[in-house]
């Protein structure tokens, strides 16, 4: 194993301009896929943060009665998925809303009547926080003849779950197009370097070289390309990873949304993949220089 690692260092270092190329191009796929990875990564902690803090708020029709009033939080708490229920009136709601608007509250000291409603904050249970039981649960929830309206963040809940989906698809794809560019250029490479040495083939076959023994160093040369390519493609990302945040702290006064960087089993996976791709080219070359 020691001669083989010595063998395909060697030629790795021999053809450095050929070998150089193909680790640039394998980190540059690398640093595109891993770059919509490191965007799901993001967005889904986001959607999860987001589901933390999600609510149904269940507005109620004017002037309902104190006991028609329990009689509704006790058949809403009953429901499957409901956490809690909190009574809001409509001079709390109003209070909240200049809390809020600290600012500009002189705009609603000109109102004549409160027009906010009385309503229904429910929060869920964290396993029932799903866009389906949601959505179950709000259907169940605006079915009460006292509720007049229920508002849950639909058309965000299903934005935010389209553009997980796209991102994802576009992930797959551009993955799956990059691998198979990348593995195009690692055979291209080994098919070049077999070809300057098709004498020294033949000869180490007229000896009684196996093909194993003469598949080895061109194995573990694949493998140290994609393992390089991985390496490096991770690092750059971080680095332009790193650029971009510093400047995002400079430039906002407040965080919302703490932005993260791949996790290691990802990073792991990611530089695994890319030694499979190098591999794999050596694999398709090695067989077809064989064979003719």
């Amino acid at each position: 194993m020691t001669f083989f690692v010595k063998r395909a260092i060697r030629d790795i270092i021999g053809n450095r301009l050929l070998n150089a190329i193909t680790i640039v191009i394998i980190a540059l796929s690398i640093i595109i896929v891993s770059a919509f990875a490191l965007v799901v990564v993001n967005t889904s902690d986001l959607i999860i943060s987001w589901k933390k803090g999600i609510r149904i708020m269940a507005y109620l029709r004017p002037d309902v009665p104190n006991e028609n009033l329990q009689s509704v939080e006790q058949e809403i708490k009953k429901m499957h998925g409901v956490q809690s229920v909190l009574y809001i009136s409509k001079i709390q709601a109003m209070d909240l809303l200049k809390k809020e608007m600290k600012r500009h509250d002189s705009l609603l000291d000109g109102l004549s009547e409160n027009p906010l409603p009385d309503a229904l904050e429910i929060q869920m249970i964290p396993s029932s926080r799903n866009r389906e039981e949601i959505e179950m649960l709000a259907t169940q929830i605006e079915s009460i003849p006292l509720i007049e309206e229920v508002e849950y963040g639909r058309r965000w809940l299903g934005r935010f779950a389209n553009i997980i989906n796209l991102f994802k698809l576009a992930g797959y794809a551009l993955g799956g197009l990059f691998f198979m560019a990348a593995v195009f250029i690692v055979a291209n490479t080994i098919r070049l370097l077999l070809y300057s040495r098709q004498e020294e083939i033949e000869i180490m076959r007229l000896v009684g070289a196996t093909d194993r023994f003469i598949k080895a160093p061109f194995y573990i040369e694949g493998l140290i390309q994609g393992a390089l390519g991985g390496m490096i493609g991770i690092f750059s990302l971080f680095l332009i990873f790193i650029f971009i945040c510093s400047n995002i702290e400079q430039t906002s006064s407040f965080g919302l949304f703490h932005i993260r960087f791949l996790p290691f089993d990802v990073i792991a996976g990611i530089v695994i993949g890319s030694m499979f791709v190098g591999w794999f080219g050596c694999y398709l070359s090695l067989n077809q220089f064989l064979k003719s």
